[in-house]
C-alpha cells in the first residue's frame, strides 16, 4: 500500500453508491442516509448484489488461472471478503492489484484491510472514474502496462448518465491497456424485471444518486472493439467457467469479460 494517502472527511449527510452497495451485501459500513436509499430498493436488490459479487469472484479467478497477474479495479467499494486481490493472490501470490474509488470511507478501509500477499502488491488511489487520466497515471507506478492488465469495472458505469460519457471513459481506460489485457464489466439493467425499474430509479433519485440502467443493446458498446470470451455478454448468474451450469436466476446485471486485441 502507499505509505501516505490523502485524508478526506466522510460526508454522512449524503448517500454514496459504495455504502448503499455495502448495505445490500449485508455490510456494516454505511450510514442512515445510505440505509434509507437501500431500504427503498426492491427486495430483489440484495440477491442481485450477491450474484454480481459472485460473478466478480469467478471472473477474477478465471483470469488469474489464465495467467493474468495485474489488475486495475475501479469502483472498488467497501472491502467485503473475499476481495479481488484475495481471490487473485490465492492463485497467483505475486499478483499486483491497484484499487480506485472516490469515497473516503472506502479509503479508510482500504488502508486497513486491502493488505497484499507478501509476494504481491496491493495499492489504492482515491480517485473518480470520471478522471481516468489520474487513475492511469497512478496505476502506471505499480502496474507494468507493457504486460496484460485486467481492468475491472464492476457495478460502476450505471452510475454515469449518458451526458458523462461512460462509453468514452471506458474506451480511454481500455485504450491504455496492452494487447492481451481484459475488460471485466458488470452493469445494472431492468431487462429481466422491468416492473422494478421505476422503484429502483426512484430510490436512487431520492438519494440524489445518478442511475442509468441500460438494456443489453446499450451495454454492448462498452465492449466495442474487444473480443468477448465465452459465454459472452450474459446476466451475472450465466457467466461461469465450470460445470454444471447454474440454475437459472433472474438478474439485474449484465456482465462480460473481453480480451483486448
Amino acid at each position: 500500500m502507499t505509505p501516505e494517502m490523502p485524508k478526506r472527511s466522510v460526508d454522512t449527510s449524503k448517500p454514496h453508491p459504495a455504502r448503499v452497495y455495502d448495505w445490500l451485501l449485508c455490510g456494516k459500513d454505511n450510514y442512515p442516509v445510505d440505509q434509507e436509499v437501500a431500504e427503498k430498493l426492491p427486495a430483489e436488490a440484495k440477491a442481485n448484489a450477491a450474484r454480481n459479487r459472485a460473478f466478480m469472484h469467478r471472473a477474477s479467478a478465471w483470469l488469474a488461472h489464465e495467467g493474468v497477474d495485474q489488475f486495475l479495479d475501479i469502483g472498488t467499494g467497501i472491502p467485503t471478503e473475499p476481495n479481488l486481490h484475495q481471490v487473485v493472490q490465492a492463485i497467483r501470490p505475486a499478483a499486483r492489484i491497484v484499487y480506485a474509488d472516490n469515497d473516503p470511507i472506502v479509503l479508510r478501509h482500504a488502508e486497513a484491510l486491502l493488505v497484499s500477499h507478501p509476494e504481491g502488491v496491493t495499492d489504492y488511489i482515491d480517485a473518480d472514474v470520471r478522471n481516468p487520466e489520474e487513475i492511469l497515471e497512478h496505476a502506471g507506478a505499480f502496474l507494468d502496462f507493457h504486460r496484460p492488465v485486467a481492468l475491472s469495472l464492476i457495478a460502476l458505469m450505471h452510475f454515469l448518465p449518458d451526458d458523462q460519457d461512460p462509453y468514452g471513459i471506458t474506451r480511454k481506460l481500455v485504450g491504455a491497456l496492452p494487447s492481451g489485457s481484459y475488460l471485466v464489466l458488470s452493469h445494472g439493467t431492468a431487462d429481466q424485471h422491468p416492473e422494478l425499474e421505476r422503484s429502483t430509479n426512484s430510490a436512487y433519485k431520492n438519494g440524489a444518486i445518478d442511475l442509468r440502467m441500460r438494456t443489453r443493446a446499450e451495454v454492448e458498446p462498452f465492449f466495442e472493439g474487444l473480443d468477448l470470451v465465452e459465454p459472452g455478454l450474459v446476466t451475472a448468474p450465466e457467466w461461469f467457467k465450470e460445470e454444471p451450469a447454474p440454475v437459472y436466476e433472474r438478474s439485474g446485471f449484465y456482465v462480460g469479460v473481453a480480451r483486448v486485441r
